[in-house]
Order: structure tokens, then sequence, then C-alpha cells
């Protein structure tokens, strides 16, 4: 199979199938496609495995992802989403073959993640919590809090990374979880009333060396998350609103367990 990259275009027309056809659409790498391609290489190579001897495949593609469903000898199920991604230089930043937070992302448009990046950090500082850290535990709660309001789990996420690298980890054991929260909160609440949530990766000296950036993202000024405030009165006296709300929330939740 002929490289497409390094390959000419007459060189590539000989060859059949030709990957730049399978993969591509003009030049670019196309997500449905992709798609499409791994649903009928995984399908063909499945049989030659081990676990088709005890478990049964159903591979569905949809347009941007696939989904493999696994069923084995006691009918019991597995599903695994499958999302691509292509790795930005070394770094591990990647575009993904999810959708874009826009109307319409063509198939053509691989968006920018961070995802990678971020789980890289949170293994970061559970590599150096205790057995008691507590920090995620923080994020679930932030997450089930959230339920019915306009902040997104990302901002949340985004309020959690930066106390993470200001208040030390051994700072956020079990016993820590009430004060940790309240951080979490007041932290969100400053945000709101300042407009403004720095992006974590993108111009933070804090972020650990071993998370490996594009150099725009070390030297560029981090975007505003709440932009949106900033730019929509009403939605600021919204968030401000919901901010209170969800202070109630928490005091509820410890009070009654609900």
């Amino acid at each position: 199979m002929l490289c497409f990259l390094h390959t000419s275009k007459d060189e590539l027309r000989n060859q059949s199938p030709s990957l730049l056809d399978t993969l591509c659409t003009g030049s670019y790498l196309d997500v449905r496609k992709t798609a499409c391609w791994f649903q009928a290489l995984f399908t063909t190579s499945w049989r030659y495995l081990p676990e088709a001897a005890i478990c049964s495949l159903n591979v569905k593609h949809f347009k941007r992802s696939c989904r493999l469903q696994l069923t084995d000898s006691s009918n019991r199920t597995t599903i695994i989403n499958i999302v691509f991604g292509v790795q930005q230089a070394n770094t591990d930043i990647f575009l993904s073959s999810q959708k874009s937070e826009a109307a319409y992302t063509p198939y053509t448009a691989w968006p920018q993640t961070c995802a990678v990046a971020e789980e890289k950090f949170f293994k970061h500082i559970a590599a150096r919590a205790g057995e008691d850290s507590f920090h995620l535990g923080c994020l679930k709660v932030c997450a089930y809090i959230l339920v019915g309001y306009n902040f997104s789990t990302h901002e949340l996420k985004t309020v959690l990374m930066h106390l993470l690298t200001a208040i030390p980890v051994e700072c956020w054991s079990r016993r820590h979880f009430v004060q940790r929260m309240e951080d979490i909160l007041r932290y969100l609440q400053c945000c709101v009333v300042e407009k403004r949530l720095d992006h974590f990766l993108i111009g933070n000296e804090a972020v650990p060396a071993e998370i490996i950036l594009p150099r725009e993202f070390r030297v560029s000024q981090p975007p505003n998350l709440f932009q949106h405030l900033a730019q929509d009165p009403d939605r600021h006296e919204q968030a401000l609103y919901e901010m209170e709300m969800l202070r109630d929330r928490f005091t509820t939740l410890l009070t009654s367990g609900k």
C-alpha cells in the first residue's frame, strides 16, 4: 500500500484500492470514510483473534465514530465506543473525530481536543496524591450538583485543575472534602463575578512539564471560557443566580444526603 503523503498522485492512481480514495476527500482525511474503513478492517480481522471463539462481534459505524458490541457465551454484552484521533506532532494534544461545538462540523474537520493531556494531568496528580485522595470524588460531586444548571462539567473540571496546582495534593484527602468543595465553589463564583475563567492548558506556567504541549499553547494568552458572560449581561446575571443555587444545593447535599 503506497503512502499517499510521500507518493505522487500519478503513482497513487495506479494503486487499487488507494488509501487516498479510501480515507480522504480531496487532500483531507475524512472522518466518515475513516469510520467505514475501520469497521470493514476490524470485522475482517476479528475472525483471526482468539476472542472470536468465545465472543460474537457486532460493529456499527456512525458518522464520526464506531461502536463494538461484544457478546460472550453467557450472553453478557460489552460495548466499546471508538473515537478516532490524530496526534498533533509529538504532543499530548490531538485532533479528534468528535464534533465541534459548531452547528455543523464538516467530515474533513478534526477539532482539536485536550482530552489526552487532561487525562495525563490527572494521572500526574494521582501519582503524587495519597491513597485517600478525594479530588476525583470532588469532580463527581460537582457533576451531580450541576444537573439542571448551565455550567458545564468542562468548566468545573477546569476550576478543579487550577486548584489542584494551587493547593498541595496532601490537602485533597477525604477529611478535607468539605473545605475543598467550598474552595471549588468559591473559585467558580469569583470567576463568574469577574466573567473570566482561563483555559487550564493554554498560557499556564503551572502545567506540569511532563505534559507535552505545542509551543503555541505555552506562549499564548489563555482563552476565556466565560467570554459569553462578558458579552451577554443577561447570561451573566443568570450565572450569578445559578451560582447561589449551586451553593444551596451543596449545603442541602451535606445536610440531607440528597
